[in-house]
This record gives C-alpha cells, sequence and structure tokens, in this order.
C-alpha cells in the first residue's frame, strides 16, 4: 500500500500494527468493541491515519486517543472488554499484544489486490473479532497461524 501524502513511499506493517494498537486503546477508553471504533471512522480517514502512522507513533498515545475520540465524536458505551472472569483468564492482554494479533490476522488474510486498510476494515467486521476479544476463551493467545486457519474456516 502506497503512502496517502508521499507516492514513493510504501506503508509497513509497522504502521498497521500502530493503527491496531491504537484502534484497541481507543476502544478500551471507550468502554466500545474494536469494530464501533473501526465502523465509526470512515476509509479515506482510516487510509490518512495509516498514512501519518510513521509520525504519529512518536506522539503520546493518551494524546492520539483523546484527538481520535474529538475528530470523529466517538461516543462512550458499556462494553468493558476488561471484565473477564479471573479463574479463567489471570491476566488480559495488553493494547499492544491486541494490536500485534489484529496486525498479523490482516496481514495473514490479505486477499489479493486488497490494501491494508480493507483488510482493517473486512477482519474487524468479521464474527471472529468477538470471539478474539473474548478473553475467557483463548482465541487471542493462538499461534497467528491457527487464528488465520479460524478466520478461513468461518470460526475456532
Amino acid at each position: 500500500m502506497t503512502n496517502h501524502f508521499f507516492s514513493d513511499e510504501e506503508i509497513t506493517r509497522n504502521d498497521l500494527y500502530f493503527i491496531c494498537y491504537m484502534i484497541e486503546r481507543v476502544a478500551r477508553k471507550l468502554h466500545q468493541r474494536n469494530k464501533y471504533v473501526v465502523n465509526a471512522i470512515d476509509k479515506k480517514e482510516w487510509t490518512r491515519l495509516i498514512s501519518l502512522a510513521n509520525v504519529l507513533h512518536c506522539e503520546n498515545p493518551l494524546k492520539i486517543e483523546d484527538q481520535w475520540i474529538d475528530e470523529y465524536s466517538l461516543e462512550s458505551g458499556s462494553f468493558d472488554i476488561t471484565e473477564v472472569d479471573k479463574e479463567l483468564a489471570e491476566r488480559i492482554p495488553s493494547e499492544t499484544q491486541m494490536g500485534k494479533v489484529y496486525m498479523r490476522l490482516i496481514l495473514d488474510t490479505l486477499l489479493p489486490g486488497e490494501n491494508y486498510v480493507e483488510g482493517l476494515i473486512r477482519v474487524y467486521n468479521d464474527p471472529i473479532s468477538e470471539v478474539i476479544d473474548n478473553y475467557n476463551s483463548s482465541a487471542f493467545y493462538e499461534p497467528s497461524y491457527v487464528i488465520a486457519r479460524a478466520y478461513n474456516e468461518g470460526g475456532f
């Protein structure tokens, strides 16, 4: 995928990772599902954001959270991903860990001719995201090839 602002610069997997990480942070802060954040921001804006990711990653993530919430009029919800059964999940994965899970799933299932933004929208809107985001299960800890296979086969 080519950078929207600099046609000689390619978007990297690190740029995609940063976007997935920030989606996770914003969703947790707002008590929303990741899908809400992805769908609340227009595809054109995701292209702009991923093109700026190599610069934005140097900013304070709290500042970027607040900017996204204000700029895209994101609203608080009632879904708390951190509410888990402590007997099933002693620790919940961090935003960075989940950013990597989603980045790998997008890259592992990228369709021919599809760019990172299209893959991001597709993956976060797939029902498997609800399974991955259920921290009472172990889906998010599975190796990336297992998650990609489950995605391709329609579930775990």
